[in-house]
């Protein structure tokens, strides 16, 4: 059962469910254009600034096309089915190298059991709260490109058939994120178009500097910060509540933590097919019935980290 329908009326589900396959244009077309425009804001004035600006908005869009996909194999991303698998398939998923199909089958079984025995993330939110010192250990690795690159070698492996040999060193995520050949070659085309997308705007070098950089750099850190948002450092149980974490975000923290409402995670797990752009709305809702003081809600993303990074030395 929808852990939702404890709370809300049928009314007030179907109200907040509604799809629209305006949204889903607007939004897809907004995290394309934000990416597009960074490039070209560096094309027409090069400099260390822009190119660093560049790559962590990239970054963030990034993340922005996970979450477009996520809407995705939620089928909340456009009313037309068709579209909504296209899209996410095309559109979001095969330029950051994942899959629709495969991250749908996984994810649904993290909404199934979240935060059990049987939920496919544990490896992602056990871990916390750990030490200043090991949180500091992973951001590293992972703004650093470590992360990335182990997460890229790992996708080419099971590709060529080498999945024996890692099998057992990867997490569910990690295996949601594992191609086999045919579909590690879609992804090949969709970064070839974009190759030559980056080129005509630019030079031969602008794929590497302005897609793969941030892919392998700040797009896993703000990965991490989110996945240690949504279920890091809340508690080890069942109840919707208390094992899922809602982050307050300002204008900043959207732009580069936590675009298209993903930071609404708790309502989102409550009613998991409600798009992205009503959370919001059904937030203000919870707050209403007075169920406020029993959601998990950080005031920002500085405090999650502090709440992550908790256990002494």
């Amino acid at each position: 059962m929808t852990p939702g329908k404890t709370f809300l009326t049928s009314d007030e589900i179907r109200g907040l469910s509604q799809r629209s396959d305006l949204w889903g244009v607007a939004l897809v077309a907004h995290c394309w254009a934000l990416i597009l425009g960074a490039v070209a804001l560096y094309s027409a004035w090069p400099g260390v600034l822009t190119f660093l600006l560049a790559v962590t908005v990239i970054g963030s869009r990034q993340l922005g096309l996970a979450i477009l996909m996520h809407e995705a194999a939620h089928n909340a991303l456009f009313r037309t089915r068709a579209v909504n698998e296209w899209v996410g398939e095309w559109l979001c998923g095969r330029p950051i190298l994942a899959d629709l199909a495969e991250y749908r089958r996984y994810h649904l079984s993290h909404h199934r059991y979240t935060q059990t025995e049987r939920d496919p993330d544990l490896k992602l939110s056990k871990p916390f709260p750990t030490t200043p010192a090991s949180l500091r250990r992973k951001l590293i690795r992972d703004i650093t490109g470590q992360t990335g690159l182990k997460q890229r070698a790992q996708q080419v492996m099971f590709a060529f058939k080498m999945a024996g040999e890692v099998e057992g060193a990867v997490s569910s995520q990690d295996l949601a994120q594992a191609f086999s050949g045919p579909v590690l070659g879609r992804a090949l085309l969709a970064n070839a178009v974009l190759f030559v997308l980056f080129w005509t705007m630019g030079a031969w070098w602008y794929w590497f500097a302005f897609w793969l950089l941030p892919l392998l750099t700040w797009f896993q850190l703000v990965l991490r910060i989110r996945n240690i948002a949504e279920h890091g450092a809340v508690e080890f149980s069942e109840d919707p509540f208390r094992n899922t974490r809602t982050t307050l975000a300002g204008p900043l923290e959207r732009t580069f933590l936590a675009p298209y409402w993903v930071n609404y995670h708790l309502e989102h797990h409550l009613v998991m097919h409600i798009p992205a752009h009503n959370l919001p709305r059904l937030h203000r809702l919870l707050q209403t019935k007075g169920l406020g003081a029993r959601m998990t809600v950080a005031p920002g993303y500085l405090d999650v980290l502090r709440q992550a990074a908790a256990r002494p030395a």
